[in-house]
């Protein structure tokens, strides 16, 4: 894939940043007496592989002013190397803006996971694309890949119009659109026509895209055959078909990606993915993974598969890198992962465990 030369940001992410509350021990949240706080997003999540591993990175957000969770954001990003850019909000007093909170554990043994998501007067719901010199970010600037997920564009109508002049500016300056679809029900229950059209004008443009057939069918009203269910072998064929539907509908895009996950026990999952690129098709059969904490396997495969495309590799590395961030991140107590440096993820991918002295 052919990027911009010159940029200063090799990627940039708009999205909502927030604060994640974990219990300690594998405890569930509703008898947890103690509780990990760490800053968190899911566009941030994909980010983050990029920034750890040497590139530049920019976040495109919002604050509330003064608040001591902005601050808590803000020094964390700078720990991750990341950049940072937003409006500061008024709080507005005790019942005005706050940033995001979410609340996970991670399960264990046979008992999985619950999420809880507390996004009441959220101050991310707020970002317009007004707040940001696009022309200065995108044309002056550079940005060679800009990410984007369903997540953020259906956060609000204001995020989506967001989105899609992001995109636009993107697409008007040459640079290469990134969009993981991310279909959440509750975000889009009595939003469905709103919704579907943004995201089938951001899909348009995007040059990669990425989501499961539930993401196509829901988001982009693809139709095309019926899930695989559990069978490898007829979720990959299903998967295929649903890709070439989408080819029909969405033919700017050159890249299309997923996961594959199948749950064993909390800590032991299969992890597998598949890519195409323009006419070839690259698949990593599901293999044996151990889990400390599964959110964020997802964004961590993005992540490393943006990563790779930044690097100008091959597309078979861009799907084997993106496999072992993804494996990388479950291995975290934070919901993104923190390469150390290439090695370790190409040690990851070759299955090599071993104690490197």
């Amino acid at each position: 894939m052919e990027l911009k030369k010159g940029c200063k940001y090799n990627l940039v992410v708009p999205t909502s940043m927030g604060i994640r509350l974990t219990p300690t021990e594998g405890q569930p949240m509703h008898c947890a007496r103690l509780l990990h706080m760490q800053a968190t997003s899911a566009e941030s999540n994909v980010a983050s592989i990029s920034s750890y591993l040497g590139m530049r990175v920019k976040v495109l957000t919002a604050f509330v002013k003064g608040s001591p969770i902005a601050r808590f954001i803000k020094d964390d990003l700078a720990s991750r190397h990341i950049e940072y850019e937003g409006k500061e909000v008024d709080q507005g007093g005790p019942w005005g803006y706050r940033h995001q909170i979410n609340m996970a554990d991670t399960g264990a043994g046979n008992r999985g996971p619950r999420v809880h998501n507390d996004r009441a007067g959220e101050v991310g719901r707020t970002i317009s694309a007004k707040d940001f010199d696009l022309e200065r970010i995108f044309g002056q600037e550079g940005v060679q890949i800009v990410h984007t997920s369903g997540l953020f564009a259906a956060l609000s109508p204001e995020t989506g119009k967001c989105c899609l002049e992001i995109a636009r500016a993107a697409k008007k300056y040459g640079t290469r659109i990134s969009f993981d679809l991310n279909y959440r029900a509750s975000f889009w229950k009595g939003r469905e026509k709103e919704l579907r059209d943004i995201f089938t004008e951001i899909a348009s443009v995007a040059d990669i895209l990425v989501g499961n057939e539930e993401d196509f069918q829901l988001c982009l009203g693809v139709e095309g055959p019926e899930p695989g269910g559990k069978d490898v072998a007829a979720k990959i064929e299903s998967f295929k078909g649903m890709i070439g539907e989408v080819k029909k509908r969405f033919p700017h895009a050159s890249v299309y990606a997923t996961t594959l996950r199948q749950v064993i026990n909390v800590h032991t999952h299969l992890w597998g993915a598949i890519l195409s690129v323009g006419k070839d098709w690259f698949v990593v059969e599901p293999r044996e993974i151990s889990v400390v904490d599964r959110i964020g396997g997802g964004d961590g495969f993005v992540g490393g598969l943006l990563y790779a495309i930044l690097k100008g590799w091959e597309p078979e590395k861009w799907i084997q890198f993106g496999w072992a961030t993804g494996a990388l991140a479950v291995t975290m107590l934070t919901d993104y992962a923190q390469p150390a440096d290439e090695e370790e993820v190409w040690a990851i991918w070759q299955g090599n465990a071993r104690v490197k002295r």
